[in-house]
C-alpha cells in the first residue's frame, strides 16, 4: 500500500525506530497517529514532525488491553479512519542468563512485547477490515529466529511475534488487509535505556556491532509495507544471518553465543 492520504496508527512513535516511521509517514503524505507510553517522547516527535493536524498523539500503555481496546475509536473520531498499524513498541531484557532473570522482569518483557501485540492488532484489525485497502506491520527482530544468549525470553516473545504475524497473513489473505512482519538486526536507538536496562559493555573481541541508523531502518520498513513484503529485513546482520541460520542452525548459534558471551561475563 502507497501511504499517500493514509491513516497510520504507529506504536513506540515517541522514540527509536518508532519516531523514524512517524517522520516518514508524514513526509510521505500520510496522516499519523502516535502512540506511545511516555509523553515527553511524543513531544519530541511532534517537535520534530512540525506536521500540524496530520499528526496525533495519544499516550497509551501497550500491555495495558482495557487502554488499548479504547485506542481506535479514539483515533478514528480524530481522522476519521485507520488504514494500517505499524507496531514498533517493544522492549528488552536485562543482559542476563535466564536462571538470573526475575519472573517480575519475565512477565513485563511478555506483557509488552506478546501482550502488546496481541492487543493492538485485536483492537484495530476490526476497523482495518473494514477499509478498502489496509496493512498491519509487526516488529518482531532478528532475536525472533536467532537464538542469543542474555535475551532469551526477549527472543522467546519476538519468536511469538513473528509466528504471530504469518499466521495473520495467512488468515487474512483473502481479505484487504496485507501483513508484513519486520525483523530488525541492531539498530542505533535508546532501546535500552527505555526499556530500564543498563547498556552492555563490548566484550569478546571488544568490537562494537555494526549498526543501522534508526532512520534507515524505517526506510526499509516502509519501502517494505509497500512492496507488500510479508519478511521484512532491517540490516545486513538480520539478512545474512537469517541464511546462515537456515542453512546451518547449530553454526549460528555457536557463532551468537561467542559473540555474547565477553557481554554476559562482564
Amino acid at each position: 500500500m502507497k501511504f499517500e492520504n493514509k491513516v497510520v496508527v504507529v506504536t513506540g512513535g515517541g522514540s527509536g525506530i518508532g519516531r523514524e516511521v512517524v517522520l516518514q509517514l508524514l513526509r510521505r503524505g500520510a496522516r499519523v497517529a502516535a502512540v506511545d507510553l511516555r509523553q515527553e517522547g511524543l513531544d519530541e516527535t511532534a517537535r520534530r514532525a512540525a506536521a500540524g493536524d496530520s499528526l496525533a498523539t495519544f499516550v497509551v500503555d501497550v500491555a495495558d488491553r482495557e487502554a488499548t481496546a479504547a485506542l481506535p475509536e479514539k483515533v478514528v473520531g480524530r481522522f476519521g479512519a485507520v488504514d494500517a498499524l505499524i507496531h514498533c513498541a517493544g522492549i528488552i531484557q536485562p543482559f542476563v542468563t535466564l536462571n538470573e532473570l526475575d519472573y517480575e522482569t519475565i512477565e513485563r518483557v511478555v506483557n509488552v512485547n506478546l501482550y502488546g501485540t496481541v492487543h493492538v492488532v485485536k483492537a484495530f484489525l476490526p476497523t482495518l477490515l473494514t477499509r478498502p485497502e489496509a496493512h498491519i506491520a509487526n516488529v518482531s527482530s532478528m532475536g525472533g529466529f536467532l537464538p542469543v544468549p542474555g535475551q532469551t525470553i526477549y527472543g522467546a516473545t519476538k519468536a511469538a511475534v513473528k509466528l504471530m504475524t504469518e499466521g495473520l497473513y495467512a488468515e487474512l489473505l483473502d481479505t484487504n488487509v496485507g501483513v508484513s512482519v519486520v525483523m530488525p538486526g541492531a539498530v542505533a536507538t535508546d532501546i535500552t535505556a527505555n526499556s530500564g536496562v543498563d547498556a552492555p559493555q563490548a566484550g569478546g573481541n571488544g568490537k562494537a556491532p555494526t549498526m543501522t541508523s534508526a532512520d534507515k531502518a524505517a526506510e526499509i520498513i516502509l519501502d517494505g509495507i509497500e512492496e507488500g513484503a510479508l519478511h521484512i529485513y532491517v540490516g545486513r546482520d538480520s539478512r545474512t544471518m537469517s541464511i546462515i541460520n537456515r542453512l546451518a542452525p547449530r553454526r549460528s548459534t555457536h557463532l551468537i553465543q561467542r559473540q555474547m558471551r565477553g557481554l554476559l561475563a562482564s
